[in-house]
């Protein structure tokens, strides 16, 4: 019996982590611009941390989450989401002593136990970022458009962002006592989850993905018309910030995203290239986070996680060659040179792979399989006359060039064709 990955994992493989590199180094990049730094939290965490921070009648916490007891009878949960460990992170260690507002990024597995389905996987991957310190709306503003453009950059068009706000503990109570009455006679109505979440959380309703329950839940009442004067202005404030920076965006009274933690802005980008499922990310304001984990001090804070799988299959194409220069070898003293041309090379940051075959014809085959831009052929007479013979493998020319030209001539095409 042959061992398989298990399932709702999958392996990626040489040349499509070619694209996970790719969108990696733009997004960090993108932090970089914006002044965030990289966090890197434990992949397991107390699960008491996502039960209080994440909710207990969420669908994470109540069906999704890993979770196991160790031995010495604690419970400890692989991470859903990463949010909380930052806020954990940030918490534990005093980040509220820092002056100004925390910026930190984070990129790396989470575990959920989901039913696999197109770009959702059990141990998936998310890019995302956390601004912690700061009830301005001008934060949120600025961490929507940070996130737009690292979209922009790793290549994906005709994206929807989608914008709420959730209201606030003064004034999201009286919203629920509402939403909870009006649901009391259309719960029975709906699918079993929403029975439940009628009970346990109404506003999570508006969550609901089920197509039979949309038109019910059009019914109910909309959150923006229950906003209190603080709320109201912040979310008018965060809609003006977008529009001054050209950031269209859609209203959508019903967004109220799946983790309780949620307050005043929330967010969420769609792309119809991933079919029903189409949400490529979500994020949202979570002031109370830090008080529900036990914190004495609030941190108010806003932040975004990507789902990088949902993204590279949005924005995945041909990997690009991912082997600069092929050094095909043909006789001894060519193999003993080709170790020191390789390191010239490779020096002047030029990606090198070396043959292991002295036959031109099946070393050229196997610089075409792997994508090489250019083939170097050193044979006995290239040696001997220090003139090396460079193809290059899409327009098959051979120039003559001296070892001291080699690295500029690549170095130039690579640069006019990448």
């Amino acid at each position: 019996m042959n061992i398989r990955a298990v399932k709702g994992t999958r392996d990626l493989l040489p040349p499509a982590t070619e694209i996970w590199n790719r969108v990696e180094a733009v997004a960090r990049e993108v932090f970089r611009t914006f002044n965030y730094h990289e966090i890197r939290t434990p992949i397991f965490e107390e699960t008491a941390l996502f039960a209080r921070g994440v909710g207990e009648d969420t669908d994470i916490v109540g069906k999704e989450m890993y979770t196991w007891e160790d031995r010495d009878g604690s419970s400890l949960t692989l991470r859903p989401e990463a949010t909380a460990s930052v806020m954990r992170a940030f918490v534990e260690h005093r980040l509220d002593q820092i002056p100004g507002v925390k910026k930190f990024y984070y990129i790396g597995p989470m575990f959920r136990r989901e039913r696999p389905q197109k770009g959702r996987y059990r141990q998936f991957f998310q890019i995302g970022a956390e601004a912690i310190g700061s009830e301005s709306p001008v934060v949120d503003a600025e961490v929507i458009e940070m996130v737009v453009e690292i979209l922009k950059r790793a290549g994906l068009k005709d994206f929807h962002l989608l914008l709420n706000s959730v209201g606030c503990k003064d004034c999201r109570p009286a919203f629920m006592a509402m939403l909870r009455e009006k649901l009391t006679e259309m719960a029975p109505k709906l699918c079993g989850d929403c029975q439940r979440r009628a009970v346990t959380n109404p506003l999570r309703v508006l969550d609901c993905k089920v197509p039979d329950d949309q038109a019910l839940i059009d019914t109910l009442p909309s959150i923006l018309d229950h906003l209190d004067e603080k709320c109201h202005q912040h979310f008018h404030v965060v809609q003006a910030h977008l529009r001054n920076r050209d950031i269209a965006f859609e209203v959508r009274p019903r967004l109220v995203r799946g983790l309780d933690y949620y307050m005043r802005t929330t967010f969420e980008i769609t792309h119809g290239a991933l079919g029903a499922q189409n949400s490529v990310l979500g994020g949202g304001r979570y002031d109370g986070l830090a008080e529900s984990i036990g914190s004495n001090i609030p941190a108010p804070g806003i932040g975004f996680s990507i789902g990088e799988d949902r993204l590279v299959m949005s924005v995945a194409d041909e990997p690009a060659p991912s082997v600069d220069v092929f050094l095909a070898t043909m006789g001894e003293a060519a193999e003993q040179l080709a170790g020191s041309l390789a390191a010239d090379l490779r020096g002047a940051g030029i990606s090198v792979e070396r043959s292991v075959d002295r036959k031109l014809k099946r070393a050229l085959e196997v610089a075409n399989k792997i994508g090489a831009r250019f083939t170097l052929i050193l044979g006995d007479n290239e040696v001997e006359q220090g003139v090396y013979s460079l193809k290059n493998m899409a327009t098959g020319e051979q120039l003559p060039l001296r070892r001291g030209e080699l690295a500029n001539h690549i170095q130039n095409h690579v640069i006019r064709t990448s």
